[in-house]
């Protein structure tokens, strides 16, 4: 059963990230009129995130034409450490119970329909770095265009203490 349980002990989220060779960065500035993160009640709600690493996308272009689908797997990774940044900036990883649920948006060339495949590169890490509590709801959608023309953007809802 994938209920949650807000007593229970906290996951080794950075003995987890040590192994993996990352640290949580630090949080990626919006780039137009939101917040990265917000509480409402046990829940953070990410705003879409992209694959940004030291300030640089690690890719841009559609999946299926510019963008393999083993990059944007890789893409959809970063943009869930970007979304665990927001997280942990604003209450702490500590505080995350689970991740409730991913929504990923893949810029898909025409005839590319392989969305779930791209977004499992941010599942599996978040069952990586949280265990069993890394376990979520998804959705997987295809969209012709996304911001900056990142191939992935990631947003997350956590359950916190």
């Amino acid at each position: 059963m994938a209920e949650s349980n807000v007593s229970g002990p906290n996951t080794d989220w950075r003995a987890n990230l040590d192994r993996l060779g990352l640290k949580v960065p630090e949080v990626v500035a919006p780039v137009a009129a939101y917040l990265p993160a917000v509480r409402s009640g046990a829940q953070v709600y990410t705003s879409g995130q992209l694959p940004f690493v030291a300030g640089e996308l690690t890719a841009v272009g559609k999946v299926g034409a510019e963008v393999s689908v083993e990059e944007a797997v890789l893409a959809a990774r970063w943009c869930a450490l970007n979304a665990l940044a927001a997280v942990h900036d604003l209450v702490g990883l500590d505080e995350v119970v689970r991740i409730v649920k991913v929504v990923g948006f893949v810029a898909s060339a025409p005839g590319f329909t392989d969305q779930p495949l791209v977004i499992n590169g941010a599942s599996e890490f978040l069952g990586e770095v949280f265990g069993a509590a890394g376990a979520h709801a998804r959705s997987a959608v295809g969209v012709f265009e996304l911001p900056k023309n990142t191939p992935v953007e990631v947003e997350l809802i956590a359950e916190v203490r």
